[in-house]
This record gives structure tokens, sequence and C-alpha cells, in this order.
């Protein structure tokens, strides 16, 4: 008898669908990602015994480089011949070609405000999600246009270079902090981004071949260069100043030295007349206009929200060709890692607005005639078999023998997978169809070391047997043709660095970003057993497995991440870091389960990581703890939750739920029930069916029940679910 059992706790377990965008395979234009490099750390083994500290094998993911044939086409002049980001003479001549810069931005997602309802990793409920893995480039492309001299041209008549200003110095780390974020808003298929340096504001024939300047100095603009500037207006450009000296017209910079690298909170106009609020590390300037008689080519974008109502961020227009700037003394281009945040205030206010960050720059990159939309979805890639145990991995190919056809394949109505020996150059792959190639031998990634997972994971079943890839569908899906009939022992586990068919709010489809733990993990419980009689704990033993897999960690046990009833993981009670999705299948008397979690490790924007945390704990403390990366992350989740299932097996709630408590962010959390004018309770605990329990005045503790109501955490509100 084969039933589907979906956890009714809070829609713990929602039932996949089949694939809803099987043409996406053929649509999607093929993108060769940037290599990243990584360092790993010194090796070490994790703790033994859970709820003991022990030792990690941690690693750091490096920033992503450019290639040495990439460095060999830019940058022709002789001064900036190592840097792959100069900008030649040549290339910023007469137009005669231009470098197509193909890369990855990613579209908008809403999140669900309580469980996830796909493996789900952003930070924040209802928020775009953006990745910082936006490096690629096509060269085979650049060269096909190099060939032809086609020159691409926006609607403008603008060649789409976007070069950014940073007065007299060589400033290459402000170049990669300012060019990051443009990568990060843009569409990076459409620009390519050059600093424009000192002795080529004068000399270089850059005004009629750009589209955006950015000036982000603080250094005066000498006279010749704001002629250049103001040159460039006239013919049409844009400008974008971050915190910079530039003004023209009806504006001058007035300095208050009071508000110079503190965090304040503006009041932003939108396109659409509506305003956001958010908090941003202001300059220590404000704008003043000077020409009353004339202020319609001047309008306020931005005023602080405080007593003078200081205004920081205007639009100008300039000349009759379409010239505009806007000007900013608030540090919309800085991430909280390339600042000194002093107190940790500060670093929740920057880290809590970080997405409506985003949203401002877009907005404004938007006006200024650029495109923000996303334009690349990376194609699918061959998935790799690889084991932990070499001795399990002969077994389970042997296991495969006799449970496939002729021609390798595995059905499935969600995925069939085609097991193959080796990577062959015209192998079908479509989200109904992947390759999984067997040869061990072969595999290598820039993104997982299995090496560094099979130091962390120590487990008698679960994670042993992987189907790694570097871009799928869902992971969730992958399992679904072997987990019925596998033996046991051989614990299955699919991990991807990205995920291309999320399912966000309103069936919204998005990419994972880079930097995001995200595995689906397979595990059996016996029906008659004490978590098979209350399977809605799963989700509670996953969310404290992920987080006691970082915090018990010698060094890292004050990392501040906590558990969220029922299933996310958040920094304190403030962002939400990553979640985990349950969906579970009962076969006569064993439960199959499909285990999907995702959590952001290594992408600080467009919310938060816990390598951020773990930054922000190294200045407080004064420590040099490494950052994670996702492979060590994955293994000791997956170690941890072994035992914690062992546990509960043996001892019930009672043995994990001190635990539990000890991570929660909800202990004394004062609530009402079912809408804000509602009664008063507090929240006491879990009972032993993984339900909340509240106590209300007069009526002793009751449980709530998460399928008819979500947890509001910025409200502190249980709200009925509609």
């Amino acid at each position: 008898m084969l039933c589907e059992f979906h956890t009714d706790n809070n829609h713990l377990s929602v039932h996949l669908q089949e694939s809803t965008l099987k043409e996406l395979a053929q649509v999607a234009p093929s993108v060769k990602e940037q290599s990243v490099s990584s360092t790993q750390m010194d090796e070490l083994t994790p703790a033994a015994t859970f709820g003991t500290t022990g030792k990690s094998g941690l690693g750091v993911a490096g920033s992503a480089g450019q290639s040495e044939e990439e460095k060999s086409k830019l940058g022709k002049e002789s001064e900036h011949e190592d840097d792959s980001n100069s900008l030649s003479d040549k290339e910023i001549g007469a137009g005669e070609h231009h470098h197509l810069h193909l890369s990855s931005c990613h579209e908008c997602l809403q999140l669900e405000n309580s469980t996830i309802e796909s493996v789900r990793f952003a930070s924040a409920e209802n928020i775009p999600e953006l990745s910082d893995d936006c490096n690629s480039k096509l060269e085979e492309n650049n060269d096909d246009c190099l060939a032809k001299g086609i020159k691409r041209v926006n609607l403008a008549g603008k060649p789409p270079n976007v070069l950014i200003y940073l007065g007299s110095e060589t400033a290459k780390v402000e170049f990669e902090q300012v060019k990051s974020i443009l990568q990060e808003c843009i569409d990076a298929d459409s620009y390519t981004i050059y600093q424009l340096h000192e002795e080529q504001v004068l000399k270089a024939p850059w005004i009629d071949n750009s589209l955006l300047l950015i000036i982000a100095t603080e250094e005066p603009i000498s006279e010749e260069n704001h002629k250049q500037f103001m040159k460039f207006l006239s013919k049409g450009g844009k400008i974008l100043g971050f915190s910079s000296s530039f003004t023209f017209d009806g504006i001058q910079i007035k300095r208050k030295n009071k508000l110079k690298k503190t965090v304040h909170e503006l009041v932003v106009s939108k396109m659409d007349s509506t305003e956001i609020k958010l908090n941003l590390l202001v300059s220590g300037c404000i704008f003043e206009e000077v020409m009353k008689e004339d202020t319609s080519k001047v309008k306020t974008l931005s005023r602080l929200n405080n007593a003078d109502k200081d205004i920081v961020i205007v639009h100008l227009t300039y000349g009759d060709s379409g010239g505009e700037a806007i000007l900013s003394q608030a540090h919309l281009e800085l991430d909280i890692n390339s600042m000194d945040v002093q107190t940790e205030e500060d670093f929740n206010l920057l880290k809590i607005s970080n997405t409506k960050r985003y949203e401002v720059l877009k907005e404004i990159l938007t006006s200024l005639g650029l495109s923000c939309e996303l334009s690349e979805i990376p194609m699918l890639t061959p998935i790799y078999l690889l084991s932990s145990d070499e001795e399990i991995h002969l077994a389970f190919l042997k296991w495969l023998e006799g449970n496939v056809d002729a021609e390798g394949l595995r059905a499935s109505s969600k995925v069939s997978l085609k097991f193959v020996s080796s990577c062959e150059s015209k192998m079908e792959l479509t989200p109904s169809l992947m390759p999984v190639i067997t040869e061990m031998g072969r595999f290598s990634s820039e993104h997982f070391s299995l090496k560094t997972y099979q130091q962390n994971l120590q487990t008698k079943k679960l994670g042993k047997i992987l189907l790694f890839t570097e871009v799928t569908t869902t992971t969730m899906n992958l399992l679904d043709g072997l987990m019925f009939e596998l033996p046991e022992e051989m614990g299955l586990i699919a991990i991807a660095v990205r995920q291309t068919q999320g399912k966000g709010r309103g069936g919204n489809v998005w990419l994972s970003p880079m930097g995001c733990a995200l595995a689906t993990l397979h595990i059996t419980i016996p029906l008659h057993s004490n978590l098979g009689q209350r399977i809605p704990f799963i989700q509670h033993l996953v969310s404290l497995a992920v987080v006691e897999s970082v915090r018990s960690v010698p060094g890292y046990e004050d990392i501040d991440l906590r558990v969220k009833w029922p299933n996310d993981i958040y920094y304190s009670d403030l962002m939400k870091l990553g979640g985990v999705l349950v969906n579970s299948t009962l076969i006569e008397t064993t439960f199959h389960i499909l285990i999907g979690f995702g959590i952001n490790v290594n992408n600080s924007n467009p919310t938060i990581c816990i390598n951020d945390l773990i930054t922000k704990f190294n200045k407080e403390e004064g420590t040099k703890l490494k950052p994670l990366t996702a492979d060590c992350l994955i293994a000791r989740t997956v170690t941890v939750l072994e035992r914690l299932i062992d546990i509960f097996q043996e001892k019930g709630p009672n043995g994990v739920l001190p635990c539990y408590y000890k991570y929660w962010v909800h202990s004394g959390k004062q609530v009402r029930l079912h809408n804000e004018e509602g009664p008063i309770a507090w929240i006491v605990g879990i009972d032993d069916y993984g339900f909340l329990q509240v106590h209300e005045e007069g009526k002793g503790v009751e449980s709530v029940h998460p399928d008819g109501n979500s947890f509001d955490m910025l409200r502190n509100l249980i709200v009925p679910k509609h």
C-alpha cells in the first residue's frame, strides 16, 4: 500500500508537483560559470557525540576572479595591463566593438511569511532574492562580437559601458566593491563595467561611448574633470554619485560633521510616489538647494528622518539631450563587510535594511535607464554519483545493475535518472531526464569538496550516497526514483550549488543564489517508534541540527544562530538565514521522508548569512574564526541530525527539547491569539507532537496548530493563516 502522507503541521509537507518548466533547458542560453577560488581550512574532525563540543573541518569560499584570458582582452594600456577592468582608450574609443558581459543577475521572489514551501534559504520574508554570483563571462560570444565588430547600443544610443571614477587613487579594492554591487543589480548581460582612471578623464574618448558614469570619491573634483563630466551630461549621459563632491546647478554640498560615518534612517521617494524607509551609513554631507527661482531641474529623492529633514539624495537634469544625475550622500554602494561598523545596533539596522538598499539602488539604476531584469537562467548540469565510503559506493553500483534498464535508465514521474560511466558531449539533459555520472575519479567542483564532506560526515547511514550537481531544478525531485527501493544503509542525499525552480510566493520561479547550502536528505522512520508517532518533530530536529552543527564547533559556541518554530533558522530573533521542508510518504509501516534544507552560508547579500555572523563576532571579540563552507555545513548537519534522531527514538521529546530551547528565539515572548485584538498569551514551549504551546491568562496552557496559524516574529503575533 502506498499513500502520500503530508505532515499536518503548518504545511510542513508539500506534495511536489511535476516540473512545470520542461522547456527550461531548451530556451535557457548556456552560461560558462566563472571559477571561484577556495581555500580549505585546517582539517578537523566533527563532534564525537551530540551535545558535546567537538571539532569540525571547515572551509572558506573565496571571491570570483577574472581569468587570464579575460585579462588579456581588457585593459590594453601598458600602465594598467594587469587590471582586468581598466578602461583602455581603444575600448572606449570610437565604439568599434564592445565586450559582452554575460552574467546572472537574479529575478525577484516573494517568500512566504511562515514555512518554506520549497527548499528556501533567503533570509527575510517577502524580499527580492539576489545572488552574488555575477562574475561570469562567455568568452566565445565575446570573440564572435569582436570578430564581427558588433556594437550593442541602448535606446539612448549609448554603448553599454558603465564607468566608475574613484579619483586619483588606484583604488582597486573600492572599484571591486562598487562593481560587485552593480553586478548584483543590473542585467550584467547588457553592460560592461570599467574603472575610469584619473589620467583617462581628459584623454580617453569615453564621453561618446559610455552610458553611465559613477563618481564614488570624496576627493574634490578638479575644474577640468568637472567640465568633462558636464560635457558627458550635455550629450545625454547619466551620472550616479556615491558620497562624492560632484554637484552642479542648483545644488551645493554642506558638511555636517555630526553625521559623518553614522547610521541614519532615510525616507526615499520612489518613482510610483510611494515611500520607503531604511537605515544607511551617511557620509557627513547633505545637499542644499541654491537656485530657488528654478527648482524644476532639482528633485529631492530622499531626506534623513531627523529634525532637520536633511536632503541626502537628489535628482538633477541637464541640457536638452536627456542628461541627468542622481547624487547620494548615503552609502548605497557599501556592503556591511566594506564598512567599519562600530556597534551591534548599527550592524542590525544595516542588515535589516539590506534588501531595501537593493530595492532603492535598483530603482535609481532603472530610472537612469539601465535594465535590472534577469537575463540568464543557468543551464542544468549533469549529476555526479559520489560517496563518502568506497565500499558503499561499490555496493550501490552493484544494486544499480539490477535496478536500471538496458540503457541505464531509472524512471520516475518527477526526474528520471540515466546512469552513465562518463560525461558524454551529446547527453540529453532536461528537467525530467538527468544523466548521472558514476565514475567518481572524473569529479571536480570549485564549489564542493568531497574531501571536506567526507571529513565532516560521521554517520552510520545518513548521507552516504551523494547525487551532486552544480545546477538543478530542485534537489527535492532528484531522489524520488531511488529512495523507495534502495537498501536502508545506503543513505541518499542530493546536493546542489544552485536551483532554478525554487517555488516562491504566487508560483514565482526563482534562482537560488551562490553561497547557499542546498540539500535534500532521505531518511526512513518506523511508524511504530517514538518519532514515527510524532513526525512533525522532524522539522524541529533538522532546524536544531543546523544550529548545533555550527555552535558545537570550538570557538563558534556564541555565534548567534537560532531556531525559530516551526522550521526556520534565524540570526538572533531578527533575520532569517534558512529553512526546512519535510515531505513524508508512508509505505506499509515505514515513513520515507525527504528533508530539504537551504541555509545562507556565504551569500551576504541581499540579506545575511552565517559568515556575516562569524565576521561580526571576530570584530567584536578579536577572534580569528574561519568562515564556513556549504560542504562542511551540510555534512555536519547530517551528522548531528542522525544523533538527534537516535536520541529521540530512545528518549522521546524530552531527550532533545532542552537543547532545542537553548537555541530557540521564543522564550517568554508575549503574543496575541487569532488576531491583533485577540487575547494575550505567552509562549511556553512545544508539546510532545511539536505544536507550539501558549499560556493564556485564566485558560492554562494550550497547543496552537500551525496549519491554522502562522507565527509572525516581527509583530509577536500568532495570526490566522488565510
